[in-house]
């Protein structure tokens, strides 16, 4: 039995000497296997716990899109007929990854401290609470990510701690500042429309009421209250002397057919014909001879350009108010939330870092580079010899 052991031992000891050997004759796997040795120390037993909050959101205006109509375009087919909010979900994302988002989770969470704790290994770690901000900055991107579902038009937030009560806080966080950074976008930009628009009322009410003034100066300067009305009533006036003067000439053609030419009665019509027809030249006279170098007719004519000029810029100014008071109206129910589909979880196991997926992986990426030096290292020798 005792030799049997020994036997046993003496073969062991041979096998790890061969084994040895060929290691030995092979400087590459000899690194090979001692970054492995590393990488499985440190993964397995040294790199820090990590844990992960996840959080669902989508953002949601209140703005009216009633008359809003959807086109069945590629990007449509593509995201499945998703919210077309997909410009707002982008600028949400940007804002959660942006430096001034890292700025208030720091100053709210101190987030330096957090991930530069003495207590956490030194890879997973920052080596200091006081490095560069752009270094944090690119930190924190290792840590944050933010994927955005395009079917169904999603954020996907997570973030990484080396707790789970911070991991939460992160993202309660940044959901919560980056609804309040949209809305303040929102409220800024209807602000500035309904500044822009009140602009424009201001001078449209300017250039209506100069077309006002214009016409109430041009009344004062040839004398009339509206020069269309006393044209209409000089019309009128010629239009009831010339039916005067048709019947006094019907009647006296009727007299003429009993009476002579110098009977009383028809020299008493053709008195009352000459004063109508008088009167009919000087009502003419009155329509078109010129007052302050003008006709009548020509300064109807200019006080009509003047009050077209004065409609339509009261027209305008209507339509000003109306689209000024409809951007009000918009301005306050211009609200963008961001929705929580799920809230942020609070992780009760470090997903990262993922141990014995490290391990592999780095085994497997060693070998493939080893075995590309060692199949070059041959290629040489070969074209030595």
């Amino acid at each position: 039995m005792i030799n049997h052991n020994q036997q046993q031992r003496a073969s062991a000891r041979k096998k790890t000497t061969k084994s040895l050997s060929v290691i030995a004759k092979h400087p590459t796997l000899s690194v090979v296997f001692i970054l492995s040795i590393f990488a499985s120390i440190y993964w397995g037993m040294i790199a820090s716990d990590r844990y992960v909050s996840v959080a669902h959101v989508v953002i949601q205006s209140t703005m009216d899109t009633s008359n809003t109509q959807t086109a069945m375009d590629l990007g449509s087919l593509l995201n499945g007929g998703a919210a077309g909010n997909i410009i707002d979900q982008m600028l949400l994302r940007d804002r959660l990854l942006s430096a001034d988002m890292l700025e208030i989770l720091d100053a709210k969470l101190d987030l330096r401290s957090h991930y530069s704790d003495k207590n956490r290994d030194v890879i997973s770690r920052m080596w200091s609470k006081d490095v560069p901000q752009e270094w944090f900055y690119k930190y924190y991107l290792s840590r944050v990510s933010i994927e955005f579902d395009l079917y169904s038009g999603v954020l996907i937030i997570q973030a990484q701690a080396f707790d789970a009560k911070t991991a939460h806080a992160i993202v309660d966080l940044m959901i919560e500042e980056g609804g309040r950074a949209m809305n303040e976008m929102a409220h800024d930009l209807a602000r500035e429309q309904v500044s822009s628009m009140e602009k424009q009322v201001t001078q449209v009410a300017q250039k209506f009421q100069q077309a006002r003034m214009a016409v109430i100066a041009y009344e004062n300067k040839q004398g009339f209250v509206s020069p269309q009305d006393t044209a209409t009533s000089f019309s009128k006036t010629i239009d009831q002397l010339n039916s005067q003067r048709a019947s006094l000439q019907a009647q006296r053609n009727v007299s003429l057919g009993y009476l002579s030419p110098h009977a009383p009665g028809i020299v008493e019509i053709d008195l009352q014909l000459a004063a109508i027809q008088d009167q009919i030249k000087k009502e003419g006279a009155r329509l078109t001879a010129p007052k302050g170098g003008h006709t009548l007719n020509s300064v109807v004519e200019e006080f009509e350009r003047l009050e077209l000029a004065a409609g339509f810029a009261q027209d305008i100014y209507k339509t000003a108010l109306v689209a000024l008071e409809k951007s009000r109206i918009e301005a306050t129910r211009t609200i963008k939330k961001v929705s929580v589909l799920q809230s942020p979880t609070v992780p009760q196991y470090p997903l990262e870092p993922r141990r014995i997926y490290n391990i592999t992986v780095f085994i497997l990426m060693t070998l493939l580079v080893a075995g590309i030096i060692h199949l070059l290292a041959a290629i040489i020798r070969d074209h030595k010899d």
